[in-house]
């Protein structure tokens, strides 16, 4: 039977990111995706111009619909905009057992704000914890935290803190760093490094909806999480190694490297 994923996120009307970096990474997977629709942006490569949210309820009927019909093996979510949507989410999620990646998405690329700041309690609160995995990066983390993480000391000692929170399993990602980036994954049991070379490239707009997207893939298809982690950091790196200029800014990474690259 087809395995199937579900994002939970906002539209990106660019095409690199969000819903649409999400189905695209799952569809590079073979999984079946299907979405729900938090927010319409309008934004391209170098920036988001405006946008606006879905209201809560229309987000509930969605996933009701979705879920009831169609199900997932496992979801994902993405930009949820305020408070009262990512409340919405989380009680309708409760419902619905599977593997849960929560990418918590505050600040798009280009520096836009994505999530208002006293929307960050509901996160920390009522989606966190019913997650499988969290996937901040470091500016995110910080804000969770409610301290500055920026170096590698820094990442180490915020993992048990982010754990507390309480996700069985934290990906915190180090693309922020200066010099060579580092993603560490923990889930109380473990820590694993991942590093790689820094690519000189501006083309890495969505990132993290990519990683996060990929790791969901792997989890709808069986894999265990912490070889959905790995394999995702690949997938990722490579994507971005071969990503070409669509626009002005930056650009998104290559979703189909793997398409033509490699038998997933």
């Amino acid at each position: 039977m087809r395995a199937k994923a579900l994002t939970i996120a906002g539209s990106d009307s660019g095409g690199g990111a969000g819903i649409q970096a999400d189905l695209k990474t799952f569809h590079t997977y073979q999984v079946y995706g299907s979405s729900v629709i938090t927010a319409i942006t309008a934004q391209n490569t170098l920036g988001v111009q405006a946008f606006e949210l879905v209201s809560p309820s229309l987000i509930e009927r969605q996933i009701v619909a979705v879920l009831a019909d169609i199900g997932a093996d496992a979801i994902k979510t993405g930009m949820l905009g305020n408070a009262t949507i990512i409340e919405t989410v989380a009680n309708s999620l409760r419902r619905y057992p599977v593997a849960l990646v929560v990418d918590p998405v505050m600040v798009a690329k280009s520096g836009d704000r994505l999530l208002v700041e006293d929307a960050v309690q509901a996160l920390r609160e009522q989606l966190v914890p019913i997650a499988s995995l969290i996937t901040p990066n470091l500016p995110e983390a910080s804000v969770l935290l409610g301290r500055e993480i920026d170096d590698e000391r820094t990442m180490y000692a915020a993992l048990d803190d982010l754990l507390k929170l309480g996700a069985k399993a934290v990906l915190l990602k180090g693309g922020h760093l200066k010099g060579q980036p580092l993603d560490l994954f923990a889930d109380g049991q473990q820590v694993l490094e991942l590093r790689s070379e820094r690519i000189d490239t501006p083309n890495t707009h969505g990132t993290g909806c990519t990683y996060a997207a990929a790791i969901t893939a792997l989890l709808a298809r069986g894999a265990d999480l912490v070889s959905a982690v790995c394999q995702a950091h690949a997938f990722l790196y490579e994507a971005i190694a071969s990503a070409e200029s669509i626009g002005a800014g930056h650009s998104p990474v290559n979703h189909w490297v793997w398409l033509s690259e490699r038998t997933v």
